[in-house]
This record gives structure tokens, sequence and C-alpha cells, in this order.
């Protein structure tokens, strides 16, 4: 891994989270499923209340449904995909639309780990973009499916963090404005 990379700090402005593939019928599935979506869900309103683009992906949606209703809800849009690698179907150039300057970096979480999110990271490393995996949000059917992706994609340059990392780094500081209504988030939602 790139040591720069890993001495980045996220940055809101030019930031955007990525949510891979939390549907509904896929969700029975994945290990501790529960728990993963509600880390996704903190993230996504965390990014909500400081303006940063939340964009989700399904896979296969006619055959595995729509994503889960408290994720598809925080996304602005969402990118019906048949590829594993949602780059494969657009994801680059749907996130370098809309709001001005195109995102460098991005925070992606999603479903399965070792298959549609990990695929979907590397695609956009491959694409230039620095990629920040929040690991308590991702789910496998299994934690050794989970472990291997992982350690594969942090072998390939994506940083490895969790929910909180990413909150408080979007933030910086106490004197942030939005500060107090982020941090009454991250206390109500479980760790």
């Amino acid at each position: 891994m790139n040591a720069n990379m890993t001495q980045q700090s996220i940055d809101p402005a030019r930031c955007v989270l990525v949510l891979v593939d939390y549907q509904e019928r896929l969700l029975p599935a994945i290990h501790d499923g529960e728990r993963v979506v509600a880390q996704a869900v903190r993230l996504a309103d965390a990014a909500r209340e400081l303006g940063i683009r939340v964009v989700g992906t399904e896979q296969n949606p006619r055959g595995l449904g729509p994503n889960t209703a408290p994720v598809r809800g925080r996304c602005e849009t969402t990118l019906a995909k048949m590829h594993f690698d949602a780059c494969e179907d657009g994801l680059v150039g749907l996130l370098r639309e809309g709001r001005g300057t195109a995102p460098t970096q991005v925070v992606i979480a999603g479903c399965e780990a070792h298959v549609c999110l990990l695929q979907t990271t590397l695609g956009l490393l491959r694409a230039g973009l620095h990629a920040w995996v929040v690991a308590p949000a991702c789910g496998s059917r299994t934690p050794a499916d989970h472990a291997l992706a992982m350690q594969r994609l942090q072998g390939a340059g994506a940083v490895l963090v969790s929910p909180e990392m990413v909150i408080f780094e979007w933030l910086r500081s106490c004197t942030h404005e939005r500060f107090k209504p982020v941090l009454q988030q991250v206390k109500a939602h479980p760790a």
C-alpha cells in the first residue's frame, strides 16, 4: 500500500459515499447482516448531514430485488448493475456527474465483501480514485470471506476504516457547524 494513501485524510469536499448491494433478498444470508446494515445507515446519515453525496448500487435488481429500504432511502441515486464491478456498469461516470467538482475519494461499504464490494473497489482504484473501505459496514455470508476480502483490498491500496473514523475525519473539528447533530447521530446508532 502506498504510505501516502494511509497518511491522507478523507476530505468531505472531494468525497462520495458508495453503498454496494444491501439487497433485501441477499441480507438474510449475510453474516450479522442487521449490524452491517446499521453501520451503513450510520455512515449515510452522517454523510447526508454533512452534504456528502450518497450513491447506491443494486446487483441485478430484477432477480435480487431492491436495496433494503433504510439504505435505498438514504441514497441520492441507485445504479442498477449486472457486473459484479459496478464500474463496468458506469459507476465512475455516475460519480463524476452532478455536483461540480468530481470526487477523487470514495468511502465504500457493501455486500458481498468478497464479490461485488471487492470488485467495485478494485475498479475504483483502477480508475484512479482513492478508496476507504468501511470494514464493519461490509458483509459476506462467512466471516472468512469477509476477512479475505479486507486483506486483499488492503493489499490493493484501499484503506480499511471504521464508521467513526470516517465520520470524525469528515468533521475534522468539534467546531464544525454540524458537529452536534452528527455527534447525536453517532451516539444514537449502535457501534
